[in-house]
């Protein structure tokens, strides 16, 4: 079974929110892991805009990048610029892919734009994930 690890930030909305959908989309395929450079716990608005679309992402924990580096992954992919220039070395011949998207934790407005913030960066990451299962897997 393959092994793919998520990289953002804070491991809170970008990374949990692409876990969320490669576990789904990978079931049987492939263990999906997903840290940050600190872990700020998962986002309570994360957790809201998937299971508007009915990802179940309640139950992820948030977690440092050093916690995997004795794994040898088979993909590694960063959602934000701050981990790709900060993925510390990972054993292995892991395929490495990067996109940057929005970090809507310092999205600012009414609780609806707020909300919407982290709809349009779980879209955009939905699109990108899709795109990486078609390709790799």
């Amino acid at each position: 079974m393959k092994k793919i690890l998520v990289l953002c930030t804070g491991n809170s909305c970008r990374s949990q929110m692409a876990e969320g959908f490669l576990e789904e989309w990978l079931k049987g395929k492939a263990k999906v892991y997903s840290a940050g450079i600190v872990a700020h716990g998962v986002n309570p608005k994360s957790i809201e805009v998937m299971a508007e679309l009915g990802f179940d992402i309640s139950h992820h924990s948030s977690n440092v990048m050093e916690e995997y580096t004795a794994i040898s992954f088979d993909f590694i992919l960063t959602v934000c610029d701050n981990a790709k220039e900060n993925c510390p070395y990972f054993p292995g011949n892991a395929v490495r892919l990067h996109q940057n998207f929005p970090d809507p934790y310092n999205a600012t407005g009414t609780a609806e734009e707020v909300l919407d913030a982290y709809r349009h960066s779980r879209d955009l990451i939905a699109i990108w994930c899709r795109e990486f299962v078609v390709k790799y897997f």
